[in-house]
């Protein structure tokens, strides 16, 4: 069937015909891009039967370019002779459906249909289906063909004994219901009981007891919920739980809970990014830093510090992602550090709401980011053009916060004054002064932590990459699990503190998927994977 195509001015051509037509009588209002027109006036043209409501299909053009009637309800040959007042002979029409009540409008979008079908080219609208992820195991002594998670018999256990300490990890953003509810349009492709928190929250509970993770960092985490089900439930399986909410008037937060069979609990650090004296840092999302003892049968083990984070989502406003990834940074260099000078194992979890490429993501890879001439909206890579933008100002965050530019805080040090000598006591006030200064005009900024991420990105044979996110907007990855490798040595630049710091072997991960795999399951969420992230996994091992 060819496409016919809705204009703002109420006029279009048939398929069959070259003239100009009025598709829409006088009295149906336009709204926007979007024609409506009221229930009632649908009815004398569709035989009083009843009209299903309209669909609108995910992706970027998420209005549907026409009306979506039910086929329970009309035969396939159906034809809409009276919506145009031309009475224009039309082609059959092959409409299908979903439910609306009598007083909802109908709306026919600007966008054009090709001529494959009756969905948008962009996203297809697809059969509900399981989605199949696989374990990929990375580190040599523990490959084994890769076999589909369903199998439990197949999934590597985390073992520990005298010489190693395995333990799991997920990172999951679990999709705040007032979240959801307040960006209803990113979900237009869903089916509305779906969206429910009484059908979605048995699907995570159902995923999080499959995946029986030792620790688990979660985001979006509704303070509601978390009181009345979340928590409950997860102390019922075993797991310590512990929560920062957002500051403000948000209502969700990060979790973080651990097996007590495998952990006990050293310190909680939460975070708040918020700082009502500094206005830059005027928004609410927060990050929470855990330092962990292993229970283990031999002696002395290390801590392993868990740290978990939803950064600020604004693509626009990359120089306050980067000061509150610089705070969370400077709390787990405070946590994870020990006597020696050297950290902990590190693994730090979250939605990072940042690209892979980005110079966000690059710096938490590579330890250090020159940001000077850097546009606030390239930062975390998902602004694709920056006119108009402003470049990050040096530095980014002022002096008062006590972060350093090595990401770590400010120890404030008041110079040695002699009271005998005046001249000397001036002289080492201005040396201090000199000193503030030369670091407050570096663009330069560095963490000391040897940082890898669990998962490539891409994959290694198509390079297609790999998706954490997928609604009706837009399916990228966002969400990380990044952990303090093992490495023979760190080489840092030139008159620079580096620390040695603790590592962990990466064991194995739960495969991610492509855009085009999550569409054949109409996206996320849907019925069997409740939120619009998926959850990330990892296996460490920690060698004594």
């Amino acid at each position: 069937m060819e496409a016919w195509r809705c204009v703002r001015r109420g006029y279009g051509r048939c398929v069959v015909g070259r003239g100009r037509y009025p598709m829409l009588p006088h009295h149906v209002k336009s709204l926007g891009r979007d024609w409506t027109t009221p229930w009632e006036n649908l009815q004398r043209c569709c035989w009083n039967r009843h009209i299903s409501s309209c669909m609108r299909w995910p992706g970027h053009y998420y209005r549907a370019p026409y009306p979506y009637f039910s086929s329970r309800h009309f035969s396939l040959n159906w034809r809409p002779a009276c919506l145009f007042e031309s009475r224009t002979q039309f082609q059959y029409l092959n409409w299908r459906p979903d439910h609306l009540s009598q007083t909802s409008l109908i709306h026919l979008s600007s966008y054009s249909m090709n001529s494959e079908g009756d969905q948008p080219s962009s996203k297809r609208r697809k059969h509900q289906g399981t989605i199949e992820r696989h374990w990929e195991y990375v580190y040599n002594d523990n490959k084994e063909n890769t076999k589909i998670l369903g199998d439990k018999n197949v999934d590597p256990k985390c073992e520990d004994d005298e010489n190693k300490f395995d333990f799991s990890v997920i990172s999951y953003n679990i999709l705040s219901q007032d979240l959801l509810e307040d960006n209803s349009h990113l979900y237009r492709h869903c089916r509305r009981p779906l969206l429910h928190w009484s059908f979605r929250f048995p699907n995570i509970l159902r995923e999080i007891k499959h995946f029986d993770a030792d620790v688990l960092c979660l985001q979006e985490v509704q303070e509601d919920h978390y009181g009345s089900e979340i928590r409950p439930s997860l102390e019922s399986l075993g797991y310590h739980c512990e929560y920062k909410m957002r500051t403000g008037r948000k209502p969700d937060g990060c979790a973080i809970c651990f097996k007590h069979s495998k952990f006990s609990l050293l310190s909680v650090n939460p975070v708040e990014f918020y700082r009502p004296d500094i206005p830059l840092l005027d928004r609410d999302n927060v990050g929470l830093v855990l330092l962990l003892q292993p229970k283990i049968p031999c002696a002395a083990s290390p801590a392993i510090c868990i740290a978990n984070t939803h950064l600020l989502y604004n693509p626009r406003r990359g120089d306050i992602k980067l000061t509150q990834l610089a705070m969370l940074l400077a709390e787990i260099s405070s946590v994870a550090h020990r006597k020696d000078g050297s950290f902990c194992p590190i693994v730090m979890c979250g939605d990072f709401n940042s690209v892979p490429g980005s110079p966000l993501y690059s710096f938490i890879k590579e330890g250090k980011l020159n940001y000077e001439g850097l546009a606030i909206g390239k930062v975390s890579g998902q602004e694709q053009s920056s006119r108009g933008q402003r470049i990050l100002s040096i530095p980014i965050w002022p002096p008062n916060l006590g972060i350093s530019q090595n990401c770590v805080y400010e120890v404030q040090q008041v110079p040695k004054v002699e009271k005998t000598d005046e001249n000397l006591a001036q002289t080492q006030l201005e040396k201090t002064e000199i000193i503030v200064t030369a670091e407050k005009l570096s663009s330069n900024l560095q963490h000391h932590f040897s940082l890898s991420s669990v998962y490539s990105h891409y994959f290694p044979d198509t390079g297609i990459p790999e998706v954490t996110t997928c609604h009706s907007r837009s399916a990228i990855t966002v969400d990380y699990i990044f952990y303090s490798a093992e490495k023979e040595d760190l080489v840092g630049e030139p008159g620079a503190k580096v620390a040695l710091v603790g590592g962990l072997k990466l064991l194995a991960r739960l495969s991610l998927l492509t855009e085009q795999d999550l569409w054949t399951v109409n996206g996320l969420p849907n019925e069997n994977n409740s939120s619009d992230h998926l959850p990330l996994l990892a296996k460490f091992r920690l060698e004594l």
